[in-house]
This record gives C-alpha cells, structure tokens and sequence, in this order.
C-alpha cells in the first residue's frame, strides 16, 4: 500500500528550516539597522530568483528520487541562445531558450527511464556535454545584448517591488498547488516514496518522471534567460556550480535525496536561508568563502540529523 499521508507530509506545519530563516533574520537585523529595510528585503529576493526557479523544480526531481547535475549548463546555454539569437527578434530568442531548457530535460528524463542509468550519471554526463556546446555555439566569447527592451526588464518592478521577485514568488506559489493540490504532485511523492507499489497503483513511473526533467530544464532555462536580462549580456561560464547551490537549497529545505518526501515551502525556505545569509554577512563585511564553509558545516549537519532520524524511525518500525 502506498502511505499517501506519509508521502504529502512533506509540507507540515512547522518546518525547522524557517525557524532557522527566523533565528538568521533577527540577528542580522541587530547588526545592521538596513537589513529590514524594503529595498534589502527585495534585493535578497531578486539575488535569490535565480537558483530559486532552479531549486522549483529541482524539488520535483528530488521527491521522485533522482537528481539533475546538468540545471546549471542549462542556464548558461538559455542565457547565450536568449541573447545571441535577438538579431532573429526577441520574441524567438526567449522561445528557443526556453524551448531548449524543456527539450534537455525531456531528453535527461527519457535517458533515465527508458537506460534505467542512476540520474547522477546521465545528468552529469549532460552537465559536461550542455557546457560544452555553449563554448561551441559561444566561440568562447560573451554575448551583449542588443535589445534594449530585453535588459530594461531585469531592472523593471510593480511599484517598489522588482519584477523578477514577482515571478520567483508567484512561480513559487503555483508549483506549491502543483505539487500538494494535483494528480501528478501526488504521483510524484508515491513514485519516489515506493516505485514499486506506484506501479502496482497504475502509475505511469517514466512519465512522471519525465515530466519533473522537463519541468526543471524550463525553470532553468528561465531563470538563464531572466538571469540573462539582470546582466544585459551572457557569458559561457554562467551558472557554473548553480546545481550545487541549488541542490544545498533543496535539501536544507527539508527535501529527502532517496525521494518520496519533500515541500515547495521548505525549498523556499532554503533558497531564503542562503540568500539571507550571503546578504546579511556581505553586510557585515564577512569575506564571502566564509559563507561557504558555514553553509557546508549546515549542510553536513541537516544530512547527519536526516540520517540519524531514519535509523531511530527504521528502528521503531523494526520493533
């Protein structure tokens, strides 16, 4: 039988990630008297749309129990087709990015269902092999744009608040009703919980997850087009170490990586723990790889926690 209340507690009540967000937010706003400040609050927002469309996804792949080490070659190649491609008018460069980014993950998700080859090896050898199209179709150069409209738009904002917060928070808001509200979010959860007894429910295995690769190739080849706008230009190099960033937000957030667990709030709260961070100590004149070596130190411990927790959990079944 598959445990649907088990496989959808994934969104409860009370997360620890947030009373981490809490704790962080409130002492570095002791520190610096800016950090509240609307302006900060939306610029943390804005740094942090990036990975955060990435880590949308991701959090899909990762409930399923797979992975994508390919979602930052992703980004870099949307980014250098958005821009590179506007001479064929704007409207087609952001379509073919974006038309890109679904058919990598389309082609990942196929790779792993149809092989049976573990997620980290197809998703790597695409990491490898996307990057190295983009110094292909680069020639190794940056791209500028030429369309002033396209970088206006990283800029642009609603009132006081920047556009790209916007579609990071209601993004955000539609893959959380996505994923607790719908047939494939429910689907998601069972397939990565006990592939074998979604089978046995009818559950189409492949398809789902198929559709979860080609959800994070949009997202990230979104947040490289979007990306893309902030800087008026793209480089080859772009989104280097992103899956990485991205996969410590997804799983600080609660997400388990063998699958079946997981919440969009908890991914959320992840990509704000280390965006707060990164701002709050960049403030505090913190050399930036200290940052780095915190956030490991957390990672490493969340993932210790997890482990011990299911060893006590397997025990208490066991008895």
């Amino acid at each position: 039988m598959i445990d649907m209340k088990r496989f959808m507690s994934g969104g409860a009540a009370i997360q620890p990630i947030w009373v981490f967000v809490i704790a962080i937010t409130i002492f570095f706003s002791v520190m610096s008297d800016y950090f509240l400040s609307l302006g900060n609050l939306t610029n943390i927002l804005v740094q942090t749309s990036t990975i955060g469309l990435i880590a949308l996804g991701m959090t899909y792949v990762m409930i399923n129990g797979n992975i994508d080490l390919s979602v930052g070659a992703t980004l870099g190649l949307a980014a250098s087709l958005s821009v590179g491609l506007q001479d064929y008018g704007l409207t087609l460069a952001v379509l073919a990015a974006i038309a890109t980014g679904v058919a990598l993950g389309a082609l990942n998700g196929l790779l792993v269902w149809k092989t049976g080859v573990n997620a980290f090896i197809v998703t790597l050898g695409a990491m490898i092999g996307v990057r190295g199209l983009i110094f292909v179709y680069t020639e190794e150069q940056s791209f500028y744009a030429s369309n002033f409209a396209f970088s206006d738009f990283g800029a642009s904002t609603i009132g006081p608040i920047p556009v790209l917060a916007i579609i990071f928070l209601l993004c955000t808001l539609v893959m959380h009703l996505v994923l607790k509200k719908t047939g494939h979010g429910r689907n998601t959860f069972a397939v990565g919980g006990n592939p074998e007894a979604a089978l046995d429910a009818g559950i189409r295995i492949g398809r789902n997850m198929m559709i979860n690769f080609m959800i994070v190739g949009f997202f990230a080849a979104l947040a490289g087009v979007l990306l893309a706008t902030q800087m008026g230009a793209s480089t080859p190099n772009l989104g280097r170490d992103y899956e990485l960033w991205t996969i410590t937000a997804v799983v600080l957030g609660g997400t388990k990586l063998t699958g079946g667990y997981g919440s969009i709030t908890g991914t959320l709260g992840g990509v704000l723990a280390i965006g707060i961070l990164r701002n709050g100590m960049n403030m505090m004149q913190v050399p930036a790889f200290y940052v780095l070596v915190i956030l490991g130190v957390i990672l490493i411990s969340v993932l210790i926690i997890d482990q011990q927790i299911n060893v006590k959990s397997s025990k208490g079944v066991q008895a």
